[in-house]
């Protein structure tokens, strides 16, 4: 569709049916303006002509935005199960969140990408060369590069684009902007180029290639495929190829409470030693037995030889060890009671279902602070926002809703369950221990990335 086209869509009664699952009912007001906004601003690229870069030949004039346009979105997501598993082949519970990265897009003849995101610096990529580039690890341009030779080299012949975006999801809240943003890149290309062949765990491994090899970061898969897929997801990683991904949709309001996180508003500066101890003993306790994850090892192993591993690796490594095996347990546990909720219809027995996955909750976050122990640093023990911030949670919920870390720990948010009637007393209690803004509604939405089709 054209852009003029688009803009009249947004218009009609069908463009309520499209966005009410991704955004909500309030939500979609608000998300009619927002790509409408992106609409408009593509268009101004497409009839605005600024100064051409003569080095590298790139046209700064677009007249392919006056043509056809498409319209993609890629969700943020939340940790839901699986603290810190993925990492040594485990088993993990996410979902994909109302919060997203958006574009409107449309396809060029030549190899340039052009890449506009509000509030962020212009990414402009030449494919002509797709061989990762130093000076491009930790920036945008080389999770482009990145996703198009990945594409490549599964044999889809790849040209540029030009994209409008903005992102909704909050950064450094452990809501995955980054792996948003592969996704969608990987979504487009796959729209334009290879007919939307790629499922939703190709696209997810295409965004992992892109940030391993291009970007620089070693990062999971978790992220990238709760992204992808929508809904909640029980992802197990024992084959790390061929992860196996359970999708359920999942529908917090409808059971009674508000998912919602907490930012405590510490610094990740300096934790590095913290979030990479935490694999390395895990991985430590594994080569005890041979093996090179704890997946591969049994946790009667552990019981039979505490012992000796005391001696070899002592006691920390031994306690995360003990957390990977329960919190694989967890996810099996937690999935099977969001499977059924879905398929309860009385709404008193699906409050009373639900309960028991918030034990689930609870138990996941006693056992990453007591456990994994990754809620403060023990390099600053008198910095402990999460320590008070799941504290308070507990004092104010009683025996009623959940609360956990989310994401790596050590700072950063935490998660909680609060039931819809204390949701408001909730939210200025923590407000005014860490300030406006700090506690953020979530809604898990069915889809996960997208081309939206008006």
């Amino acid at each position: 569709m054209t852009g003029k086209e688009l803009l009249n869509a947004f218009t009609h009664a069908h463009a309520e049916t499209v966005l009410q699952p991704l955004y909500g009912t309030d939500g979609v007001s608000p998300a009619r303006e927002r790509y409408r906004t992106l609409l408009e601003g593509m268009l101004n690229l497409g009839v605005s002509a600024g100064p051409r870069d003569t080095a590298s030949g790139f046209p700064w004039e677009f007249p392919e935005a006056r043509g056809d346009l498409r319209i993609f979105t890629a969700a943020g997501r939340t940790e839901l199960g699986g603290n810190h598993t993925d990492h040594n082949r485990g088993k993990v519970l996410a979902a994909s969140i109302q919060m997203d990265q958006a574009a409107v897009a449309a396809p060029r003849k030549d190899k340039w990408v052009f890449y506009r995101s509000t509030g962020y610096p212009d990414v402009i990529v030449d494919l002509g060369s797709l061989e990762p580039r130093p000076e491009e690890k930790g920036a945008t341009e080389a999770l482009v590069r990145g996703i198009a030779a990945e594409f490549e080299r599964r044999g889809v012949a790849v040209k540029g684009f030009t994209a409008n975006a903005d992102s909704t999801v909050l950064s450094g809240s452990g809501l995955s902007s980054s792996a948003a943003v592969e996704v969608l890149l990987g979504k487009i290309f796959d729209s334009f180029y290879n007919d939307g062949k790629s499922g939703a765990l190709e696209l997810a491994q295409i965004g992992q290639k892109a940030e391993n090899n291009y970007f620089g970061k070693p990062c999971g898969l978790m992220d990238q495929t709760a992204a992808a897929f929508g809904g909640a997801v029980a992802i197990d990683f024992a084959d790390k190829d061929k992860p196996l991904v359970q999708q359920v949709e999942f529908d917090v309001t409808a059971t009674g409470y508000t998912l919602c996180i907490v930012d405590t508003h510490g610094s990740h500066a300096d934790l590095t030693p913290d979030y990479a101890a935490i694999p390395q003993e895990m991985k430590a306790a594994a080569a005890f037995f041979g093996k090179s994850v704890l997946r591969e090892v049994a946790p009667q192993q552990l019981i039979r030889q505490l012992g000796e591993m005391r001696a070899a690796l002592g006691d920390r490594a031994i306690l995360r060890a003990f957390h990977f095996f329960d919190e694989n347990r967890r996810v099996d546990d937690m999935m099977d009671i969001l499977k059924s909720v879905q398929a309860l219809s009385d709404t008193r027995k699906k409050e009373e279902t639900f309960d028991q996955f918030l034990k689930m909750v609870n138990e996941s976050g006693r056992s990453s602070w007591e456990i994994l122990q990754n809620i403060y640093s023990p390099q600053r023990p008198a910095e402990q926002g999460l320590s008070l911030a799941l504290t308070l949670t507990r004092q104010f919920l009683k025996d009623k809703g959940a609360c956990r870390v989310h994401g790596g720990g050590f700072a950063g948010t935490i998660q909680a369950y609060i039931p819809l009637l204390s949701y408001t007393s909730y939210r200025d209690t923590m407000t005014a221990v860490f300030g406006p803004g700090c506690v953020t509604p979530l809604r898990i939405r069915p889809v996960g990335t997208a081309e939206l089709l008006f």
